[in-house]
């Protein structure tokens, strides 16, 4: 059993190390010394319970003063001894505001990124799908499916590139009319989607051309689809691509995979100017899909992202576009 005189000495030991402390480090282990699970006053709160039943109360309440004595002595010391550690911080640390800064510029999308969702954005509130599909794709969904032909143009080395060994029937795809292809294979109608992605094709890259460039593509399957509803799709997205005013027009065209096609022109800055290519798809791209063209009809537009940019920004030069310098692309903001 502990006496009152030993408790009062264990308590007059921890205050006189708690006042000693000169940092908080020094007061850790006062605190741990004297209140921690081996201190004298630790150790007898546990003994309590072999005392006698008639002096567990008297010493419990003996115990829990001490131990409040010291746990009071701690707080005191501790505010102390924080003040004088901030104090110190505010006169060692002191930051020189007229230095230099070395802010660094934050990250942010590239200009066609931004363009694509800006796109994707204004279909799904039109109810559209957004369909993707690999960039190395099979020749049959590149150009068979799409009812052009062996000797069809755009099968020459000139304009497709191919992938060893050819015997593999692999290109980079040279538009995303295959993942309308994979769309169709894979749903069945009503269709309303558009395809943005990557497309390559054999060009050398100067001020209007580029190998690798973005397209976005729209399809819709479904039943008494016409011309008009094509037309009505295509202001629409003109007007959210370059203000109220634009408005479109369609020339006749030639398509192997649309028909009858057309060349879309928006009129923009006072001037018309060729944008894109649409038309009805053609019954044979149906019937190798496997959709009945006496009861779907629909249509099928394909603009180039960066001629998008490039008339609405008044871009002059195609390089400016891929060549990653950040002057040109901080102009379009952080676009997140």
């Amino acid at each position: 059993m502990v006496s009152e005189q030993t408790l009062l000495q264990w308590v007059d030991d921890a205050v006189a190390a708690i006042s000693s402390a000169t940092d908080l480090d020094e007061l850790k282990n006062a605190r741990l010394a004297h209140t921690g699970d081996k201190s004298p006053i630790a150790q007898a709160s546990r003994s309590l319970g072999s005392a006698p039943a008639e002096e567990r109360a008297r010493l419990g309440k003996l115990i829990g003063d001490a131990r409040a004595s010291v746990t009071a002595a701690l707080d005191e010391r501790r505010e102390i001894l924080e003040a004088q550690r901030d104090e110190r911080v505010l006169l060692e640390e002191v930051v020189d505001v007229t230095l230099p800064s070395s802010r660094t510029h934050q990250g942010a999308l590239h200009p066609i990124t931004i363009l694509k969702n800006e796109i994707c954005d204004f279909f799904i509130a039109q109810g559209y799908g957004v369909a993707d599909g690999p960039e190395l794709e099979a020749e049959w969904l590149n150009f068979d499916a799409l009812n052009m032909h062996a000797d069809h143009p755009a099968r020459t080395m000139q304009d497709t590139f191919f992938v060893e060994p050819l015997e593999a029937r692999l290109v980079l795809r040279t538009h995303t009319s295959p993942v309308q292809i994979r769309t169709m294979l894979e749903n069945q109608p009503p269709i309303y989607v558009i395809c943005p992605g990557r497309t390559f094709r054999a060009d050398e890259l100067d001020a209007t051309h580029t190998p690798v460039f973005a397209q976005v593509e729209g399809l819709v399957i479904d039943r008494g689809i016409t011309m008009a509803n094509l037309k009505g799709t295509l202001d629409l997205f003109a007007r959210e691509m370059f203000g109220d005013e634009a408005i479109t027009r369609l020339r006749p065209s030639f398509f192997p995979f649309t028909e009858p096609s057309a060349e879309v022109d928006v009129f923009f800055n006072g001037r018309w100017i060729e944008w894109g290519g649409c038309g009805m798809v053609n019954p044979k791209v149906l019937a190798a899909c496997g959709i009945d063209s006496s009861i779907y009809s629909g249509f099928a537009f394909g603009m180039g992202l960066e001629r998008t940019l490039i008339v609405r920004h008044g871009i002059t030069d195609m390089r400016d576009i891929v060549e990653g310098d950040i002057r040109f692309s901080r102009t379009f903001g952080l676009g997140l």
